[in-house]
């Protein structure tokens, strides 16, 4: 079994940071001891979860971005270097949501997810992989979803889109076990977690306030796990080198029920959806 993933004095740099999971991870990150670089869109929730921090502990970055620009996450290795000097774990947390159908959701409205949730996990990685291979121990973790395992209805864009950074994460990691790189790949699998992720989804042109207020409703309804518990799961599951990480019941009950029927577990699920 492999050696505890020890966090205390490494640098991690975690996108999306400035609210939900992204923050609780940044929290729990310093809490062990990690230098961070905290990178999101929003430059006063970048603040905010910088400020929340525990000070004089350990260095501390804010770097405001969007992970869809690529000249910016070109730009972002040496701005970080030049704080810490290198790097040594990658969160690509960043993500948005669709509501709708494929047929509500239109090519533009997946072409934006699809930059944000896999083209900016992709672009992120390509860009920090020299840092993090110069490091002596180093993790890439991408947060996919439950989403990313099953795919329910309503859900076209968003599971495509998680289910593209499943498949990238686990070749990646064959890749890099395959050269004996020192750079190991966690993709993470989150259940309801109650974060804004539903009342910021982008909502497709056409369709009815009701209907639109209904689909919020049943989803906020769903995400019950505190972005703190959620932190916890997934960084446990870090120091424990975990290539895949499931993060709450529901997610673990989900992944066993597709593994079991990989066809027709929406027969047992459609009822939480419709």
């Amino acid at each position: 079994m492999a050696d505890a993933y020890r966090l205390e004095g490494r640098t991690a740099l975690v996108t999306g940071a400035g609210s939900g999971i992204g923050r609780a991870l940044a929290a729990a990150l310093a809490a062990r001891g990690c230098h961070l670089a905290l990178a999101d869109l929003d430059a006063d929730r970048l603040d905010e979860t910088a400020a929340a921090l525990p000070q004089g502990r350990a260095r501390t970055s804010r770097h405001v971005i969007d992970v869809a620009d690529r000249d910016a996450v070109a730009r972002l290795p040496e701005a970080v270097a030049a704080v810490h000097g290198g790097l040594d774990l990658l969160v690509n947390n960043a993500g948005v949501a669709i509501g709708g159908t494929f047929e509500q959701a239109s090519e533009a409205d997946f072409e934006w997810l699809f930059e944000i949730n896999f083209w900016g996990t992709v672009r992120m990685t390509r860009a920090f992989l020299p840092l993090l291979r110069a490091s002596a121990d180093a993790r890439i973790v991408n947060l996919s979803s439950i989403f990313g395992i099953i795919a329910p209805m309503g859900q076209t864009a968003y599971s495509a889109s998680k289910f593209a950074v499943r498949g990238f994460s686990e070749a990646l990691r064959h890749e890099l076990e395959e050269e004996g790189a020192r750079v190991g790949v966690s993709v993470v699998h989150p259940g309801g977690v109650a974060t804004s992720i539903a009342q910021r989804a982008r909502l497709p042109a056409g369709v009815a306030p009701d209907v639109i207020e209904a689909r919020r409703r049943r989803m906020n309804a769903a995400l019950r796990m505190p972005p703190p518990r959620a932190a916890a799961l997934i960084v446990a599951g870090i120091e424990r080198r975990r290539p895949r990480i499931l993060v709450g019941g529901d997610a673990r009950f989900a992944a066993l029920l597709e593994r079991l029927a990989p066809l027709g577990y929406w027969r047992v699920l459609r009822r939480y959806f419709v």
